[in-house]
C-alpha cells in the first residue's frame, strides 16, 4: 500500500523491556543514528535497580527515552510520543507517562498469561479495553525474528534475544533512519563471531522492511537536521564528556593524569573510560574501598600528578577524613560526586540532587572547599577542565558534583578545537632560597613543592600546621588564624569566575534558581512562558562554593525568587542563609529530572498570582 512522509519537529521515543531485552543497546544505537541524521537530542536512560530481578516483573523493566528533534532542545523530553513495550510489564510501568494518543507498538507474543500475571494484570491490556485512546499497534515481534532467524543456526534463546534488533529496525523505517552505522557497529561488534553478526544483521533489516511492507504503518515520519553551530559534533554522555575534560586537563597543564577510584553507581563508566586512555599517560587505580581511593589521589597530588577521585554520595561518606586531610595538606585533588538517590544506598540507578550539603559542609571541623556543578552532559567536558584549574592553582580540593541523569544521558558535544582550550598553568616551586612550605602567595596559596626536590624538605600529615613554617602546632590562636585563612583562600576564587548571568528578562519579578541537571527543564519551561508573553528570568549556579561576586545582588533584585532542586531545598537553605533572601523551594524527590511541564505549571501559577494582586 501507498504510505505518506510526515514532517514532525520534534519527538519523544521511549524503548521499554526487561533488562535482558537490550533496550540500552536498542537506544543507544538509535541516539547515535539520530545523531548522524544531524537532529539536536538528548537521552534519558532509566536503568532498574534491581541486578536480577525476575523476567516479566515490574522491578527488571528497564526504559531508554530520546528526544529528538530540528529544533534546539534541553531536556529528554516530558512524555513520549511513542512507546516500544516488549512485555506487560514494560507497557504497565511506563502507560502513565504517555501522551494522550501516543502510539504503543508492543509485542503481542510476550502478552501471554505468565508474563501477564508476573506484571499483576488481571485481565489482557491488548483485549480489555484500558488502552483506548491510544494508538496501539501489535506487532508479534518474537514470532517475526524466529522467522526471520530460523536458518541461522542459533538456539531459540539466542534468537529470542535478537527481537531488540526486529524492534530497532521496525524504527529506522518509521522515522527514516538509516541502518548503515548500526550494521557497521554489528559487524565490528561480532567480528570474531560472523553467526551472530549475521544474525543481527537480518533481524535489523527484517524488521527495517517489515515497516515498509506491513499495512500496520500507514504513515512514517521525517524530523530534519537541527540548525547547529558549524563545527565536528559527536554523542555524548556525561560521564564520557567528564573523562575527556580531565584527559584534556592533564595535556593541558603536563600532568600526569591519575585516577584513585572504587566502582559505584553511576559514577562507574568514569573508571571505566578513564582506563581505555593508557596513549595519554593516564594511570586509573582501582582501590579496594573508597577511602583508598581517595587516599592514593593525595598521594599522587602531593608527587605532582593530576588527581582525581571518582564516587556517589554514600562513597564521598566514606571520603570525608581524606577530604579533610587534602584542606590540612591543601593538595590540589579534584572529587567527582556522580549524586544518586538516598539514604544509604537509596536508589543507586536514580538520579538526585542530594549531595549539595554534603558537598558543602559534610567534613568535621572547619574544612571548606571549592564546589562546582556540571549542567549537563556536553557540559561535564567544560566544568572537568574548570575544576582542574582552580584545584591547581589554588592548592585545594575541589568538589565537582554531576548527578545520574547527567552522567547516564547524552547530547550532541561540539568539539573544541585543541588551540581554543587554554594552557592550565602549574607552578612547582624548585627555588631553595626563602622556602617554607605553608608561606603565601598573594592568593593565600602556598607553594606545590614535589617530594625529592632539593632544599625542599617539609612536614605534612593532618595534625594542624603552623603558620608559615608547617611545623605540627597546638597554639590555639594559630589554629583560629590558619582556619580563617583557608576559609579566606576559597572565597579568593570569587575574584577569578565569571560572574552570574541573567538569562531572560532583567525587569521580571520572577527570577527562577538552579543548578547542576534542572538547568535544561528550567530553561525550557521558561523559553515556552516566555513565549506567551510572561515575563520571567534564571539564573543558574555552576560555582556554588564560593558563589559569583554578583549574587547577592541579582538576588535582591527580583521579587519573587523560585528554586527547583531533585532534594528537599538544599540551596533554597544555603542561599537563604548568606544572603538573607526568601526563596520559595520547590522540590521533586522520585528519582528522575523535572518535567518542563511541572516547572512551567509552577511558574505560571506564581505569575498568576501577581496579576491577581498578590504582591
Amino acid at each position: 500500500m501507498e504510505k505518506t512522509t510526515l514532517d514532525l519537529n520534534s519527538v519523544t521515543v521511549r524503548f521499554a523491556g526487561d533488562s535482558g531485552d537490550g533496550m540500552q543497546l536498542t537506544g543507544s544505537q538509535f541516539t547515535n543514528t539520530t545523531a548522524l541524521v544531524g537532529n539536536d537530542l538528548s537521552t534519558l536512560p532509566d536503568f532498574p535497580a534491581e541486578i536480577r530481578a525476575p523476567a516479566g516483573t515490574t522491578y527488571g523493566v528497564s526504559g531508554f527515552q530520546l528526544h529528538f528533534s530540528s529544533e534546539d532542545i534541553h531536556t529528554p523530553g516530558d512524555s513520549p510520543d511513542l512507546l516500544v513495550a516488549m512485555n506487560p510489564a514494560a507497557l504497565k510501568v511506563n502507560l502513565h507517562d504517555l501522551k494522550p494518543g501516543a502510539t504503543i507498538i508492543v509485542n503481542t507474543n510476550s502478552f501471554d498469561a505468565k508474563n501477564l500475571r508476573l506484571a499483576e494484570y488481571n485481565t489482557n491490556p491488548l483485549e480489555d479495553g484500558s488502552l483506548q485512546g491510544f494508538n496501539v499497534v501489535h506487532v508479534p515481534l518474537t514470532q517475526l525474528t524466529s522467522i526471520a532467524l530460523e536458518n541461522s543456526g542459533l538456539s531459540a534463546k539466542e534468537i529470542a534475544r535478537s527481537k531488540n534488533f526486529f524492534a530497532l529496525g521496525m524504527m529506522y523505517w518509521l522515522y527514516s533512519r538509516p541502518i548503515e552505522l548500526t550494521l557497521k557497529w554489528v559487524e565490528a561488534k561480532f567480528k570474531d563471531h560472523p553467526q551472530l553478526a549475521a544474525a543481527n544483521e537480518k533481524a535489523l533489516k527484517s524488521g527495517y522492511y517489515f515497516g515498509e511492507n506491513t499495512e500496520l504503518f500507514t504513515t512514517r515520519y521525517q524530523v530534519k537536521p537541527a540548525k547547529l553551530q558549524k563545527g565536528i559534533y559527536r554523542n555524548i554522555s556525561g560521564n564520557e564528556a567528564l573523562a575527556l575534560g580531565f584527559i584534556t586537563a592533564s595535556v593541558k597543564s603536563g600532568l600526569p593524569l591519575f585516577l584513585g577510584s572504587y566502582p559505584i553507581t553511576p559514577a562507574s563508566d568514569i573508571l571505566h573510560e578513564l582506563s581505555k586512555h593508557k596513549n595519554f599517560g593516564v594511570i586509573t587505580f582501582q582501590a579496594e574501598d573508597e577511602i583508598a581511593a581517595v587516599s592514593a589521589a593525595i598521594g599522587a597530588a602531593f608527587s605532582g600528578a593530576l588527581a582525581i577521585t571518582t564516587t556517589s554520595g554514600p562513597g564521598l561518606a566514606l571520603k570525608t577524613e581524606a577530604i579533610g586531610l587534602a584542606v590540612m595538606t591543601e593538595l590540589p585533588i579534584v572529587i567527582i560526586d556522580v549524586q544518586r538517590g538516598g539514604p544509604s544506598t537509596g536508589l543507586p540507578t536514580k538520579t538526585e540532587q542530594s549531595d549539595l550539603m554534603q558537598a558543602m559542609y559534610g567534613r568535621n571541623g572547619e574544612a571548606p572547599i571549592a564546589v562546582i556543578a556540571a549542567s549537563s552532559p556536553a557540559d561535564c567536558f567544560e566544568v572537568a577542565l574548570e575544576a582542574s584549574r582552580i584545584a591547581i592553582k589554588y592548592m585545594l580540593p575541589v568538589m565537582f558534583l554531576s548527578d545520574g541523569y547527567i552522567a547516564n544521558g547524552s547530547e550532541p558535544w561540539k568539539i573544541p578545537e585543541p588551540d581554543d582550550i587554554p594552557k592550565i598553568e602549574v607552578n612547582f616551586r624548585y627555588a631553595e632560597e626563602d622556602f617554607q612550605p605553608y608561606k603565601r602567595n598573594e592568593n593565600l596559596v602556598r607553594p606545590w613543592a614535589l617530594p625529592g626536590t632539593p632544599g625542599l624538605m617539609h612536614r605534612i600529615g593532618g595534625l594542624e600546621k603552623a603558620n608559615i613554617t608547617g611545623n605540627v602546632s597546638y597554639d590555639p590562636e594559630n589554629h583560629e588564624f590558619m582556619v580563617r585563612l583557608r576559609a579566606q583562600k576559597v572565597k579568593n576564587i570569587e575574584n577569578d569566575i565569571p560572574p552570574l548571568k541573567i538569562i531572560g528578562d532583567e525587569d521580571a519579578d520572577l527570577l527562577v534558581v538552579g543548578w547542576g541537571g534542572t538547568y535544561g527543564a528550567i530553561t525550557e519551561a521558561l523559553e515556552n512562558v516566555r513565549r506567551t508573553g510572561k515575563k520571567a528570568a534564571q539564573v543558574h549556579f555552576r560555582y556554588l562554593n564560593p558563589f559569583p561576586k554578583n549574587t547577592g545582588q541579582i538576588l535582591k533584585k527580583y521579587k519573587r525568587i523560585l528554586c527547583p532542586e531533585l532534594n528537599m531545598g538544599q540551596l533554597s537553605k544555603i542561599l537563604t542563609s548568606e544572603f538573607n533572601v526568601v526563596i520559595e523551594s520547590f522540590t521533586k524527590i522520585q528519582g528522575l529530572p523535572f518535567k518542563t511541564s511541572e516547572l512551567m505549571e509552577r511558574i505560571e501559577k506564581i505569575l498568576g498570582e501577581k496579576n491577581n494582586g498578590r504582591k
